[in-house]
């Protein structure tokens, strides 16, 4: 169950066109997690406090009113955990042999006769069969519900230590019969309390999920759930928009398929049109664009942003405006374009960069227009669950664009720029991607294998997780 709801917590609920971003379990993790949630079943039991027992016992001549209170579980274990896909329906979840030793107080009331001391209690065996179902209601919100519950309990065993205990040991097997009674009834409850308060948070998401002050990423439901006998997956519609001015993009997603990937407990599988959608979201608020100064131009740089190092390539410049110092304003004059091939991802990156004089009291004087269209490849890894990349410069050209100071030639500032790109932009950009971006991994799971496979219109990250929390 820790394992779905992992999986749930990445989800928001509703419904849309066309999947971006799908999302599946595989069958590894059912049969690899049944073996950590044993695990973990097992610690959070010895941690769990039992609320208290009341009843009675008829012992012939007069009913003995008991209570059982500050019961702790000091010992578990789990004989058998089986989850399995039920296909068209959820999964179904077996618990066998569950064993519980337990430690408390008992009090009496018989008549004006109060007695009390303490109590060993051993369940050998409880049995739970729970089948759950996954689906979309009216609005398209994943929606989970237990279709059955049963629980059986045997093998109860209670030895009572203190006060008059002697007098009501040989009443034990009704005390038997009545708590393993008490404990069926409320199994099935306390499984409907767990899923009915995964069902909450589920509902309480929000349908948008902010990335950062200037955009956000909706996940909407693009159908039911899909349940096989291997797998459990969710695709979902994975677009960014713009805070500011939301806008659907001038592209559309592609038809993609992820494969078989039983190797893996876990795969999510991202379409181009989710990474150009968060690029577009940042285009079209207005994000992509810089000014540059010559203070932010490294002192080792040959050029600076000077008039009379410039003519250089524009001779007329140092004559029109001499001596003077520049800046330009590098925007994206259309959004980034990222494509997937297999092995390796490629990205558009077309631009302008407008220059100017800057006038001793600030003001700015035009100048030229330069456009830009950058070629670039790269890769991506998962590093100690950080997502990390690296580019590289395949092709750039450089043409004018416009000009107040008269046509020139842009050959040599093309490989200036091709320098400068190779020698300060992209490392400086690859030192910060190699940092990477943390994966949103809730809190109390992480991530131990994890691999990213390039395929053409898409890409695949594969991972198992893993319980950490205690």
């Amino acid at each position: 169950m820790q394992t779905l709801v992992f999986f749930f917590l990445m989800l928001t609920q509703t419904r849309a066109d066309h999947p971006a971003l799908q999302t599946l379990l595989t069958h590894k993790s059912l049969t690899h997690g049944s073996q950590m949630m044993s695990v973990w079943i097992e610690q959070k039991l010895r941690s769990t406090g039992l609320p208290e027992v009341h009843g009675d016992v008829d012992i012939g001549i007069g009913t003995i009113d008991y209570t059982l209170s500050n019961m702790q579980i000091v010992q578990s274990s789990i004989a058998g955990f089986t989850p399995a896909f039920v296909q068209g329906t959820g999964v179904s979840v077996k618990i066998t042999q569950l064993s519980l030793a337990v430690t408390g107080g008992w009090a009496t009331h018989f008549g004006i006769i109060h007695d009390g001391g303490s109590f060993d209690l051993q369940v050998n065996s409880i049995n739970i069969n729970t089948l759950l179902e996954f689906s979309d209601d009216e609005s398209a919100r994943l929606f989970i519900s237990i279709i059955s519950c049963t629980a059986d309990v045997t093998g109860v065993g209670i030895n009572f230590h203190g006060g008059a205990s002697f007098i009501f040991q040989p009443f034990v097997r009704q005390f038997r019969g009545q708590i393993a009674d008490m404990l069926r009834q409320q199994i099935c409850p306390a499984v409907n309390q767990v899923i009915a308060g995964v069902e909450e948070h589920l509902h309480q998401m929000s349908v948008k999920v902010a990335v950062d002050q200037y955009i956000y990423l909706s996940i909407p439901l693009t159908s039911s759930p899909i349940v096989t006998d291997n797998s459990f997956q969710l695709d979902m519609k994975g677009e960014f928009y713009s805070i500011s001015s939301p806008s659907e993009p001038p592209f559309s997603p592609e038809v993609f398929d992820l494969p078989s990937t039983e190797d893996y407990m876990m795969c999510v599988g991202l379409s181009e049109f989710f990474m150009n959608s968060a690029v577009y979201s940042y285009f079209s608020g207005g994000l992509l664009h810089i000014h540059i100064t010559d203070d932010m131009i490294p002192k080792s740089s040959p050029i600076h942003l000077n008039t009379s190092q410039f003519s250089v390539f524009i001779p007329q410049l140092s004559t029109l405006y001499p001596d003077m110092k520049m800046q330009v304003m590098l925007y994206a004059s259309e959004t980034l374009m990222f494509s997937f091939s297999p092995g390796e991802m490629s990205v558009h990156v077309p631009a302008s960069a407008k220059f100017s004089a800057v006038q001793r009291d600030g003001t700015l004087i035009p100048l030229f227009r330069l456009d830009v269209n950058g070629f670039f490849s790269g890769n991506a890894q998962i590093q100690t669950q950080h997502l990390t990349a690296a580019f590289k410069m395949n092709n750039l050209t450089l043409t004018l664009g416009s000009s107040e100071i008269g046509d020139f030639k842009t050959e040599a500032l093309e490989q200036v720029l091709k320098m400068a790109v190779n020698m300060f932009v992209l490392p400086k950009l690859n030192e910060h991607l190699q940092t990477g971006v943390k994966l949103p991994v809730p809190q109390g799971f992480s991530l131990s294998e994890t691999n990213i496979i390039m395929k053409n219109g898409f890409v695949l990250i594969l991972m198992d997780v893993e319980v950490t929390s205690n």
